[in-house]
């Protein structure tokens, strides 16, 4: 019979808590908050999952931000998003919750911000949320009128996902934000 570690035990409790997590979302997004109530219960629900989470754990913070954001107050995500990333908040979830906060903030007032957080996840470690940090940051800069770098972006994410024309539309990308006097590229209709 294996030996049961309080590692083991542990690790049973986190994945228990990131099921009921997701549990809660999935309810939340087959039925989402259509009034205040109801959004209310959400994030009561939330909140009693966080509840259960040691006082320094960064995932309970990020969890209420994403409640609070998903029900339309990004004003009060933004303090969460940040105390969840103060706490240590990394990996797949910190990286969420950089994207999430850039875009709260740029509904705020406050892109140069986002701006700030997500230039250097262009340069991180590369995963399935590539393209919504670009995505946000172009919807930041374009705030900031900075159009040209938001749809190089844009554009840039999109090319490797055309069926033709990838090397065309990064061409097209780089150009929007190459400085001028620079020789172009060949940008025809490629493959």
């Amino acid at each position: 019979m294996p030996v049961t570690t309080d590692e083991d035990r542990a690790a049973d409790r986190a994945a228990d808590w990131d099921e009921r997590v997701a549990a809660a979302w999935a309810r939340f997004d087959t039925d989402p908050a259509t009034d205040e109530a109801h959004a209310a219960d959400f994030r009561a629900v939330i909140d009693a999952l966080a509840a259960e989470l040691p006082a320094d754990s960064p995932a309970g913070p990020f969890e209420r931000a994403c409640a609070w954001d998903s029900t339309g107050h990004s004003d009060q995500a933004v303090p969460l998003y940040r105390e969840a990333l103060e706490l240590g908040l990394d990996g797949y979830r910190g990286r969420r919750a950089k994207i999430q906060l850039s875009s709260s903030l740029r509904n705020l007032g406050q892109p140069e911000e986002g701006v700030r957080l997500l230039t250097p996840e262009l340069v991180g470690v590369s995963d399935e949320l590539d393209d919504a940090v670009r995505a946000t940051l172009a919807l930041c800069l374009a705030s900031l009128g900075r159009e040209r770098e938001g749809l190089a972006l844009v554009l840039g994410a999109l090319a490797p996902h055309l069926p033709r024309y990838q090397r065309s539309m990064a061409n097209y990308a780089r150009l929007l934000v190459e400085p001028e006097g620079q020789p172009p590229v060949e940008s025809g209709q490629s493959r």
